[in-house]
């Protein structure tokens, strides 16, 4: 594999950090340079892939060509001023952070002491396998949003050095973009304990096991055919059917109604909104 960067350098140690120093290591001349706010977590990260550790953040402003922030999103913006004040007249290394939320501004004082910048967040989850985690970067989507043309092209290149798909996302859009994300894979979580946890009061004793093929059925749909995808009581009109579910949930498991409420008078919505009107009595036995 062709060497692009003269030395790689990550700030942070975590999940992210790991995955992206071993992605990038054969890309990378010198040793990943890792630093992290805490020595021992980053000797086991640097340990764990095969890195250098950095004694201090403004090592990676002295000494790499590419630097990754993956840190936690309330330490970027100290990061980035350490690193902006650490970076010497005429350097010009491509600094990029790993945040969902954030979009390339925060870089700004980077890019004034003549850094490219950019946002390259990886839409995938990071389980703490580094080498699983590079593997997956092989067709993964990363949303990379930049202040010029230059630095977005830099960002599709590295993209590219991950076996990614860039999708360019606007800066304003970016916090758009991550509660789209937060909101179908967290909320997806908490849906599926509600649902578990509601079958087992039931009387299920392996609840997982009832809702996998059903959810992975639904799920593999909904991607497929958006929501057209949609089935069961609600799109029926089954008025009755909803009744008895707001009854048991009610009598059962109580702390689940407000989000079945929530997430029914949301598919009523979307009915309406899709041209399958719904009858007007749904809404008020949903509403309560």
């Amino acid at each position: 594999m062709t060497v692009r960067y003269h030395r790689v350098g990550i700030a942070g140690t975590g999940r992210v950090a790991r995955a992206m120093a071993l992605a990038l290591a054969p890309r990378s001349a010198e040793p990943v340079l890792i630093w992290g706010r805490s020595p021992d977590q980053a000797q086991a990260a640097a340990s764990a892939v095969g890195a250098t550790i950095a004694q201090a953040c403004v090592e990676l402003a002295a000494h790499c060509d590419l630097i990754l922030l993956a840190v936690a999103d309330d330490a970027l913006a100290a990061v980035v001023a350490d690193l902006a004040g650490a970076l010497s007249p005429g350097a010009e290394p491509f600094v990029c952070h790993v945040s969902g939320g954030s979009g390339a501004a925060i870089l700004a004082s980077l890019r004034d002491r003549g850094a490219l910048t950019a946002a390259v967040h990886p839409a995938m989850t990071f389980t703490g396998d580094p080498a699983l985690e590079m593997e997956r970067m092989t067709g993964a989507h990363f949303a990379i949003t930049a202040p010029d043309a230059e630095a977005l092209a830099e960002a599709r290149t590295l993209v590219g050095r991950l076996g990614g798909i860039a999708v360019e996302i606007a800066e304003e859009r970016r916090p758009l973009y991550h509660a789209a994300l937060s909101h179908a894979a967290n909320h997806l979580v908490t849906l599926l304990a509600g649902a578990s946890q509601a079958l087992r009061v039931a009387g299920a004793d392996e609840p997982e096991a009832l809702l996998a093929p059903l959810v992975g059925a639904a799920l593999e749909n909904s991607l497929e055919r958006g929501f057209d995808a949609l089935s069961g009581p609600l799109l029926r009109g089954d008025a009755d059917m909803i009744r008895g579910h707001i009854a048991a949930l009610a009598r059962d498991c109580p702390e689940l109604l407000p989000a079945y409420r929530a997430m029914a008078l949301a598919t009523l919505d979307e009915l309406g909104r899709s041209g399958k009107a719904p009858a007007p009595e749904l809404r008020a036995i949903v509403g309560g």
